[in-house]
């Protein structure tokens, strides 16, 4: 029934003009906004939609994965746009200073945007 439909995700943001500020300029990504509702235009023409929510709570997880060919590279050019990066040092969770998992699965490494939603650039190569 669904198998043609172009799903897209969606997450909630307490202050849409601050997540329009940190995914247009801080991230880089085309952001369109109607009716006080935003959509990012992917690369691959994937769109995902953020929309206002008052009592926001940040989602627990990752909502949204940004495939890279160097992390390293993503995380020094992110953190100079004023990114910050975050540190785990849990037992099967661990990152280095910069904020980058390695040898546990994909090289990746996670951020928030200004509604504490979790983000990561992950490794492809």
């Amino acid at each position: 029934m669904l198998g043609d439909s172009k799903a897209f995700s969606g997450f909630s943001a307490n202050d849409t003009e601050k997540a329009k500020e940190f995914y247009g300029r801080t991230l880089g990504l085309k952001v369109s906004e109607t009716n006080g509702l935003l959509t990012l235009h992917l690369a691959g023409g994937s769109n995902v939609l953020i929309y206002p929510k008052p009592n926001h709570t940040p989602a627990t997880f990752t909502v949204l994965n940004f495939p890279v060919d160097d992390v390293d590279q993503a995380v020094d050019e992110l953190a100079k746009r004023g990114v910050r990066f975050e540190i785990y040092d849990l037992p099967d969770l661990k990152t280095d200073k910069k904020g980058i998992m390695r040898g546990n699965g994909p090289t990746i490494a996670w951020f928030k945007d200004p509604a504490g939603n979790i983000l990561s650039v992950i490794e492809t190569s």
